[in-house]
């Protein structure tokens, strides 16, 4: 499985990347399939850096937040109004409750048919897991002051060289503060991609929004997870802060997701 990062700026774009957007890309012995993990504020244009918008196989949304979700609106224009017709099936987007009326409703639609003819919505249902391709995705229900929150937890079964199978599992925080479902999804994992918006000491009267480093540190090491790559870093967060919060708290590798760095898991 590979992790490609299209925008890891927390709450709003930054200079140098767009809002949370994760493309994933695996095979399932046949051909690749890609989904997408958030689709913030500005990533619809970085994405095509990666992959043409039509090979995006499904889009899953942690939560509503424009920082998260917003640029659902931009692929809406490209798959109604592209010249010749879009030529696929509409776009599989599993989120909340609310998505499609959200989106409807930010580009000013009529909830009917609101985005309907162009994306397939499919709602959440807490750690019911949904499986297309060689993906399966767990949502857990994280604790973010929005009315429905959920870190995934993507396991991938692919053939190795010898045309074994092989399981890795790779789980995205979404937005959060601390809390058991946030370890239950990060559970063994492979690589976990985990927010650290806030700084120990200057956010500490904060309760139940996010993630410092220390507390993402510690979140992997309860979790048992071998990778910790911390994102969702706001521009007025320190990168350096935040890994030296989490590295006493977790043994395993730690790093700061940097748009358009791919990683294997």
């Amino acid at each position: 499985m590979k992790l490609t990062i299209v925008g890891c700026t927390g709450s709003f774009p930054g200079p140098g990347s767009p809002a949370s957007c994760y493309l994933l890309t695996a095979h399932d012995g046949e051909r690749q399939w890609k989904i997408v993990m958030d689709l913030g504020s500005g990533a619809l244009g970085a994405i095509q850096r990666y992959t043409d918008l039509e090979d995006i196989d499904a889009i899953f949304l942690t939560h509503l937040h424009p920082d998260h979700c917003m640029d659902l609106c931009g692929l809406h224009v490209a798959v109604r109004w592209k010249p010749g017709g879009w030529g696929r099936d509409r776009i599989p987007v599993w989120g909340p409750a609310a998505t499609a009326d959200r989106m409807a409703t930010a580009y000013g639609l009529e909830l009917v048919p609101g985005m309907h003819e162009e994306f397939d919505f499919s709602n959440w249902n807490e750690r019911q897991s949904v499986q297309l391709g060689p993906f399966t995705v767990t949502p857990y229900a994280v604790n973010h002051p929005v009315e429905e929150a959920y870190a995934l937890r993507v396991e991938v079964t692919e053939p190795d060289k010898e045309g074994s199978p092989v399981t890795r599992i790779l789980t995205y925080s979404g937005d959060t503060d601390s809390c058991q479902g946030l370890e239950d999804a990060a559970r063994n994992a492979d690589l976990f991609l985990c927010e650290a918006a806030f700084e120990e000491g200057r956010d500490d009267d904060i309760k139940d929004v996010h993630l410092t480093g220390k507390r993402a540190g510690q979140a992997a090491t309860a979790a048992g997870a071998r990778r910790l790559l911390l994102t969702h870093i706001p521009v007025w967060t320190s990168q350096t802060k935040v890994m030296a919060e989490a590295r006493p708290e977790f043994a395993g590798d730690v790093a700061v997701a940097v748009a358009g760095v791919h990683y294997t898991v």
